[in-house]
């Protein structure tokens, strides 16, 4: 299937694995920016963030990176601010934000890319740790 697909992709998580491998199974090969590399710009991240539905602070990641240690837990930080250190350390970005024409979801858990996604599975799918998300028909089970 032909369909504009973005992932801003870790492949050093499960979930971003994950969610690069339900697009495929629904026949879409994505465009796959691996953003610790090759970071959005400032403009596209706050777009992503902004058509996702999601605060700047929601769209943070803390879990494995230097949040904490950069002090981003204080609530005087202001959008900018914390945009900017997104921006210098793209640890920070959470992953994976999906973009489709259907609209752009961070997919935490891998399965939220459903909802952005044409019903054109191929078949079964299970996530890495065994969990069954498609059924032999591929229809939702989650």
């Amino acid at each position: 299937m032909t369909m504009d697909v973005t992932i801003y992709h870790n492949p050093d998580c499960g979930t971003s694995r994950n969610t690069l491998a339900l697009i495929r199974n629904a026949g879409i090969e994505p465009t796959v920016i691996e953003y610790l590399s090759n970071p959005p710009s400032r403009d596209d991240l706050v777009k992503m963030i902004a058509d996702a539905g999601l605060t700047i602070r929601q769209a943070i990641r803390e879990k494995g990176t230097p949040y904490a240690e950069f002090g981003l837990d204080n609530p005087e930080l202001t959008d900018a601010q914390l945009l900017n250190a997104m921006l210098k350390d793209p640890i920070l970005i959470n992953r994976p934000f999906v973009v489709t024409p259907m609209g752009t979801r961070l997919a935490r858990p891998s399965e939220v890319v459903l909802d952005i996604l044409p019903d054109t599975h191929k078949g079964p799918f299970a996530k890495e740790d065994g969990e069954q998300v498609l059924d032999t028909d591929g229809k939702r089970l989650v």
